[in-house]
């Protein structure tokens, strides 16, 4: 009896380090006015290394493997595609002017990037390194998003204040929907049935219903004792279950927890100044966010809803991304 006991308890404790180890992994920070990465260790917090990059860092991702990071290096106007074991640069990607946010699309092989300055959505092969299309949209461009199917893409235009929905077969818009004033990020819902967009200025969460883009809620955000005008929807991050979706505030210093079946706002959570982007580690557990102004991240245990660390890193921390590193 006593030896298998002591036998289950072993499987146990392996079973959870092995679950514990196979989460283990890194958060790419970029550094807006710094022109670096700052690379956080998920388990300890420690920043581990910093990397020297092109010019005004911000839309940061991995391609699906892990394997590359890109980056839009925005006033260099390319993007960057980096090792993340060495830290090296090993080619730049033809991306339009003044690249600022982009989204792989689930293919592997085609990043829409959105270029501010010019009004137009950058396709670029990354196996060819070449530019297949560019497609008119609003003024401002800069929130991408990708449908899980891989059928549409979204590009959020701050100036037109519109989402304009790219059938990606044919890169041309198919459609066009009004938000609010200023939209900054989109994403979809984990099941492809709704299109989240953030309005900035407007202050708001629209929802819109995928099948026929339609409008079906819009969210508003209040806090006590911080002015309706410094509460301004940025990034934000949806969890795998289908719970939670964490929206920064910009300078109300907050992240937003929202229920995402009710589209009610749970609580609001204190983080650093003009929190900006996040990004969860590989099991959700926990989730860090880009504080611009602080520059810091803050850690929240997404259990308890609670932040519960703060690490500085460069100066305009701005995009985030996690690896594993196992």
């Amino acid at each position: 009896m006593r030896r298998n006991l002591r036998a289950l308890i072993s499987a146990l404790l392996l079973t959870t380090a092995l679950t514990t180890a196979s989460y283990a992994g890194e958060i790419w920070v970029s550094n807006e006015k710094d022109n670096t990465i700052s690379v956080i260790d998920d388990t300890s917090f420690k920043v581990t290394r910093t990397l020297e990059v092109g010019e005004r860092p911000r839309g940061i991702t991995f391609s699906n493997d892990h394997s590359v990071v890109y980056l839009c290096a925005s006033d260099s106007d390319t993007v960057q595609v980096i090792d993340p074991d060495t830290g090296k640069i090993l080619y730049d990607l033809p991306s339009g002017e003044d690249p600022e946010q982009f989204i792989l699309h689930p293919d592997n092989k085609h990043l829409y990037i959105a270029n501010e300055d010019d009004a137009i959505t950058t396709v670029v092969d990354v196996e060819s390194r070449k530019v297949i299309a560019q497609i008119d949209v609003g003024i401002e461009p800069e929130g991408m998003a990708a449908s899980p199917d891989g059928k549409y893409v979204i590009t959020t235009s701050e100036t037109t204040n519109m989402a304009h929905w790219i059938d990606t077969k044919t890169q041309e818009i198919i459609a066009n929907t009004l938000v609010d004033q200023r939209p900054r990020h989109a994403e979809f819902t984990q099941d492809g049935s709704e299109l989240w967009v953030s309005a900035e200025i407007g202050g708001t969460i629209s929802v819109f219903n995928v099948e026929d883009q339609t409008e079906k809620a819009k969210i508003n955000f209040e806090i006590k004792g911080i002015h309706p005008d410094r509460i301004q929807p940025v990034g934000f991050e949806m969890t795998k279950d289908g719970k939670y979706v964490f929206v920064a505030l910009g300078p109300a210093n907050h992240i937003a927890v929202v229920n995402r079946a009710t589209y009610e706002v749970e609580k609001y959570l204190l983080v650093g100044r003009r929190v900006w982007h996040m990004a969860f580690n590989g099991d959700e557990s926990l989730l860090f966010t880009t504080n611009g102004i602080s520059g810091d991240v803050t850690v929240i245990d997404v259990a308890k809803l609670e932040p519960i660390k703060t690490i500085k890193v460069g100066r305009f921390p701005w995009g985030a991304a996690w690896r594993p590193t196992n």
